[in-house]
């Protein structure tokens, strides 16, 4: 049987709208491991907000964090992490953008370390920001930032989005990426230039020597795009935007209608 290397979003892809792991789609991931796949989680959230999924679907795999800032093995110390941020200049700079916009917050990420402008129970959890298990720490970005951070994340004004946005455009283009999530957050997630979660499955697919054409991903943002062109089977979730259904091979059924394991139940069945 040919090994297959199952890369999946989080939310919108294998989480239902209430951020669960449905049972119909764990049990066929877990049919799918027993049979040799590979599965990885591929996800623009930090390690510390997807670790839960990871070890609820019992994985031993490295695992794609911060949309490909941060590659790494949650199980394995000695596996070749790819830590990739962005210079403190250019995010200081983001950051008195930021300022100048007024928006309503302001993260920085070091790996999970979380640096927030100002306290706000609800961006605490918009961000996944757990004072009990990681460190966060509060207070003038510009002030207590100090290391190179690997993700910054900016809530602005909705009516502020577009003209914040190609404001980095303008000023960053060379240097970052950025992301728009969709409503009710409109948050702008903001890494380095020339990363996406195709460059961490394409280093994921080499340890584990699966060819593209092997690669099964899923999703449905716009942070999606990279990776499901570069798999050779690349699904959008029923769910998902228009523009990732254009560029992907196959799209499945929603998030809610599971549409991982709908699909994978009929796909696995060709495979030899």
């Amino acid at each position: 049987m040919s090994k297959h290397l199952i890369a999946l979003d989080l939310d919108g892809t294998l989480l239902s709208d209430d951020k669960v792991i449905r049972s119909k789609t764990k049990g066929t991931l877990h049919q799918a491991m027993e049979r040799g796949h590979i599965v990885v989680i591929a996800t623009g959230r930090p390690h510390r907000a997807s670790i839960q999924y990871y070890n609820e679907l019992g994985l031993n795999t490295p695992m794609v964090n911060m949309n490909g800032a941060l590659v790494h093995h949650p199980k394995d110390k000695n596996w070749d992490v790819v830590h990739s941020p962005m210079s403190i200049r250019t995010a200081k700079s983001i950051i008195q953008t930021s300022y100048d916009f007024n928006v309503q917050n302001v993260m920085a990420e070091i790996r999970d370390h979380v640096y927030l402008d100002k306290h706000d129970d609800e961006i605490m959890q918009i961000f996944h920001a757990d004072f009990e298990n990681y460190p966060v720490t509060v207070g003038n970005l510009k002030n207590t930032l100090n290391e190179d951070p690997t993700s910054i994340l900016i809530s602005p004004k909705e009516h502020h989005i577009t003209q914040l946005r190609k404001h980095l455009d303008d000023n960053h283009a060379s240097v970052i990426d950025h992301r728009n999530w969709g409503a009710p957050w409109h948050i702008i997630e903001i890494v380095r230039s020339g990363l996406s979660k195709a460059v961490g499955l394409k280093k994921i697919a080499h340890y584990y020597n699966i060819p593209k054409e092997r690669i099964i991903a899923f999703g449905d943002e716009d942070n999606d795009f990279e990776m499901i062109d570069y798999a050779g089977i690349g699904v959008a979730m029923g769910n998902g935007i228009d523009e990732l259904k254009t560029i992907a091979n196959y799209t499945t059924k929603s998030n809610e209608q599971e549409g991982i394991a709908l699909f994978l139940e009929e796909f696995l069945k060709t495979v030899k």
